[in-house]
Order: structure tokens, then sequence, then C-alpha cells
């Protein structure tokens, strides 16, 4: 979907590393890299002698719910945080929904196909891609923000998110990157003392199960029943529905909490090579606090392709709202991976 101004919301990550990207390291897609783990997909395996019958969501949904501290009747498991924009764009009626951008793409286009004229508000780079809650106009009776943002990777404080909430009006913040930042700080999954406040969650990025689609609402009852009710019968299927309940069990949240702390060092170890080509107008985008970066480079379009020469898949920044040409952004990987691609960088970069 290409809208007016050009940007293409449709554009995701995995394109980079289609057909005759396989090959390339990727650091265009914001998965974990080496997931899932050989437990998870043992896990998961096991669920498959299920597959006769359809799938019962009541253990995986009463897992998440405990997870989070909250009542069953919050919470609604979906097949991927994908498909929770698509059910709030049908089966929400709002009349002024509001985007703010830069940040993932899929809940405008899931708003205009429901057939919403939606108005964004961009952060702005020289306040740090930092929410003004002012900025939002008064009347919206939707917001839809992320947390922390992709691709900004900026994380907002909670404390402010939660000042957009009002009488009438659905907050959606997309937690979906939250378990990759070190004790979850700035969180809102869980709450609900603030008004209107719908917070999705997914569960395929740190755990590598884009290709299994496993997410869930956390949201006021009446609101999960609104979009369950638009949701078509047994939606998540009997292996994800093993892989959410595996993936809220203690084991896997000490684990993902090890993970965070791991990917926090990585990007620290991102960020400072990066810093190292200042000169060359190459700049991070920050404070950064998700598992990828936002890197500002000159002729970034010409760059990437001279990355790809090079082995290296990196997500192209012009098709988020309120980013340019000059814009990439760059999943945080291990240092090994890190190192050599910060040596194919010095040699695009003195070949341009």
């Amino acid at each position: 979907m290409r809208t007016d101004d050009g940007h293409d919301l449709r554009h995701h990550g995995d394109a980079e590393v289609r057909g005759t990207g396989a090959d390339l390291t990727d650091l265009a897609v914001n998965v974990r890299a080496d997931t899932p783990p050989v437990w998870l997909r043992e896990h998961i395996a096991d669920s498959l002698g299920g597959l006769a019958a359809y799938p019962d969501g009541r253990a995986a949904r009463e897992a998440v719910a405990r997870r989070h501290g909250l009542p069953l009747e919050r919470v609604l498991l979906t097949a991927g945080a994908a498909e929770a924009f698509v059910l709030l764009a049908r089966a929400l009626k709002v009349r002024h929904p509001v985007v703010v951008h830069p940040q993932f793409t899929e809940p405008e286009a899931a708003l205009r196909d429901a057939g919403h004229a939606v108005d964004r508000v961009l952060l702005r780079e020289e306040d740090g891609f930092r929410l003004d809650p002012a900025a939002v106009p008064e009347e919206a009776d939707l917001v839809v923000i992320g947390n922390p943002t992709n691709p900004t990777s900026v994380l907002h404080p909670a404390a402010l998110i939660a000042q957009l909430a009002r009488p009438g009006r659905v907050l959606v913040v997309d937690e979906a990157f939250m378990d990759a930042v070190p004790a979850e700080r700035e969180a809102l999954a869980g709450r609900s003392d603030v008004p209107g406040l719908v917070v999705l969650r997914s569960l395929t990025k740190t755990w590598g199960l884009a290709g299994l689609r496993i997410g869930y609402v956390l949201a006021e009852p009446d609101t999960v029943a609104e979009l369950e009710r638009a949701q078509p019968l047994w939606p998540v299927s009997t292996p994800a529905l093993a892989a959410a309940e595996a993936c809220v069990s203690p084991r896997a949240l000490a684990e993902a909490a090890h993970a965070a702390h791991r990917i926090a060092a990585d990007r620290a170890h991102l960020v400072a090579g990066l810093g190292e080509f200042a000169a060359e107008g190459v700049s991070v985008a920050g404070p950064a606090d998700g598992p990828f970066v936002l890197v500002r480079a000159p002729g970034a379009a010409a760059l990437r392709a001279r990355l790809r020469e090079r082995g290296f898949a990196v997500r192209r920044g012009d098709t988020f709202p309120g980013l340019g040409t000059d814009w990439l952004r760059l999943a945080v990987r291990d240092r090994a991976t890190t190192g050599r691609f910060l040596q194919a960088l010095d040699q695009a970069l003195t070949s341009a």
C-alpha cells in the first residue's frame, strides 16, 4: 500500500532477504537470531499429535493472564500482533484515528484498508523522536503508538504515554519489542488503571516465531469482547497456542530477561562502532532501547546496495512516514556479526 506521499506501508524487513537475499547476513528483520531455542522447538513439535482436534486456547489464554496478573477476560490471543491491528481497525467504531510516526506501518495500513481516514502525528528528529502528548489532537478517539518504537528504538516513558488516555479514546500501545528491554521498564502491559488502554504483545520477535504467528491483546473486557467477535473461528493454531503457553512460562521469562541484557550490551557495541563513522556523516538516532537502531547515512539507498554486495541486508527507512531516503534500520546482532558488518560498512562508505 503506497500512500499519496510515497510511503509504502506494506514494505517490511523480510522483503530485503527474500529470493536472492537468502544468503545475506540479515540485519533487516528484527527477529532475534538463533531462535527458536531447541526446547521451544521440541515443545511445539510435541503439540503436533493433537492436530486432529480443533484448537483450544483456554490454557494459553490463562497462562498469558497469569503472566501479566490480569483476569482472563482482559486477554485475547491473536495470530501475531498484525492480526490485532486488523481487528482493531475493523471492529472498533472510531471516527478520528491517529497514528504516531515514525513507527511500524501496519496499524495505519490496516486502518486505511478498513476505510478509515488516518491522521498522523510526526515525531521530529531534532526532538530525538520523543513523544509530545500535546501534539496529538484532542478529538482523536483512537491513538496508536509503539513502545519501544520501531524503527526509532525510542522507549517512551510509560507515564508520558498514559497522558494520552482520555474518556472515549482507545489508546493502542504496540509493545512487540518490550520483552527485549531489560526489566521491561516503561511497560504498560498489566495496567488496568489507564482508561481505554489496549496493549499489543508479540511472541514472534524474541522467540523467532514469525512463521508461526502468535501474539496477544491486553485490554478492557468490553474491548476484548468486541475484537473477539470480529475474529474468525479458531484463529490461532494448536502449535501457536503451545508456543504461547511456553513463552510466558517462568523458564521462558528468565531466558528472555537474560537475552534482553545481552541485546543491550550488543547494541551498545554496535552504536559505539557506528560512532567511528561520524566523519562520513553516519549518526544513530538515540538513545536506542530496542533490539535495533535507526541510522542516518548520506546516500543510504546506494549504501544499502553496496552493503548487499558485501553480504549484508539492512532495512530501508524511507517507507516509514516521518523518515526520508537517508535512513536505515539495523537489527542488533552478536559482536562477531557486528564486527563483520562494520568492516563491510567501512568498505561500502569508502567505495562511494
